[in-house]
């Protein structure tokens, strides 16, 4: 379908599913499955099939630096991802490839569990004290999308996630 719709300037990838996490024994193999196809493999088909002239920006998360106990398939898909990102602005020179890994936003990512709870205990750890909004994770986007001199980089907006 995206090659059926000519040149663009830029390309964000930010599809993902709802977020569950587990221990590496009660892993559901499907769930983590589909997470990748989501997320990783359907970055990479996405960059593949998009005929890109500017820019291309791929979203992780906070995971795949600061992975907690629950978080082995997350943090790896995050990690790829990034991986990704680096050698797709090699590759793809001079297209930009940048990647945007955010903490914890909210939004409805979290739908499928108790959000107020975490986005409160989560905003109590970080050093700005609060989760991050959709709307300022969308400047990091807006950022990449303007900077010229930027590739091969991933922009961590995590509210000092991995600093805290």
């Amino acid at each position: 379908m995206l090659s059926t719709i000519g040149r663009v300037d830029h390309l964000v990838y930010t599809a993902g599913e709802s977020l569950t996490t587990s221990l590496l024994a009660d892993l559901d193999l499907a769930a983590a499955q589909e997470a990748w196809r989501i997320r990783y493999w359907g970055a990479l088909a996405a960059v593949k099939h998009a005929r890109v002239s500017t820019s291309i920006t791929l979203t992780s998360g906070s995971a795949g630096a600061r992975p907690g106990s629950t978080w082995a398939n997350a943090a790896a898909v995050c990690g790829a991802t990034e991986a990704l990102g680096r050698a797709l602005a090699v590759e793809l020179a001079p297209v930009r490839v940048n990647v945007v890994a955010p903490g914890v936003v909210r939004t409805d990512l979290w739908r499928d569990i108790d959000a107020e709870a975490l986005f409160s205990a989560v905003g109590e750890e970080l050093l700005t004290g609060r989760v991050g909004e959709a709307a300022e994770i969308g400047e990091a986007y807006l950022h990449l999308l303007r900077s010229g001199f930027t590739t091969g980089t991933t922009l961590r907006i995590d509210g000092g996630a991995l600093l805290a």
